[in-house]
């Protein structure tokens, strides 16, 4: 086992990778929100931006916004839906928090704090404005994924590397249980 993880040690990797899914998704929605897409005048958060900047032929930065979770389930966009939302994220994201410091591999600490990066990005956005900016948007032709930004990212990416591990690492438990 590598020194600072395990069960009960701090788990640097996974706090750094926390630290740092936030701070990129805070950083790009503050860029793209404030600096990009806010029309010249306009003060109230959320806002419509018809701004659409197109950087490849498949992908544009288009700002929307969310007041719901993924692909805009439940988005009535009522303080109550948004109280809701923001309870149950808070309360995955402390789980997931007290579950980060009983990881004793690096590599599940890591997607643990991306996950947890992501969600505190986007449960500063629904408790500071009511709704998620999202800005990423992939289509082909008639076609397009539904926008998103960096904290889904950091999400999906944590979830894959779990989803990763849990195909390889039963592979491990066997060998290990063996000795």
């Amino acid at each position: 086992m590598a020194e600072g993880s395990g069960p009960g040690k701090t788990p640097m990797a996974g706090l750094a990778a926390a630290v740092g899914g936030l701070l990129a998704d805070q950083i790009s929605k503050y860029i793209i929100v404030e600096k990009v897409m806010r029309p010249e005048g306009m003060t109230d958060t959320p806002f419509y931006s018809p701004r659409v900047i197109e950087v490849l032929p498949v992908f544009d930065l288009h700002l929307s916004w969310n007041a719901g979770i993924s692909f805009s389930l439940f988005n009535s966009g009522t303080s109550l839906t948004v109280a809701i939302l923001l309870s149950v994220q808070v309360l995955i994201t402390l789980v997931l928090l007290w579950w980060l410091w009983r990881l004793d591999r690096r590599w599940l600490q890591v997607g643990c704090g991306l996950i947890i990066g992501g969600a505190l990005g986007n449960i500063i956005d629904r408790a500071t404005v009511g709704a998620v900016a999202d800005f990423l948007l992939f289509h082909w032709r008639d076609w397009q994924f539904p926008t998103f930004n960096l904290a889904d990212t950091c999400i999906t990416i944590g979830a894959g590397m779990w989803l990763l591990d849990a195909v390889i690492a039963p592979h491990h438990d066997a060998a290990n249980s063996k000795e």
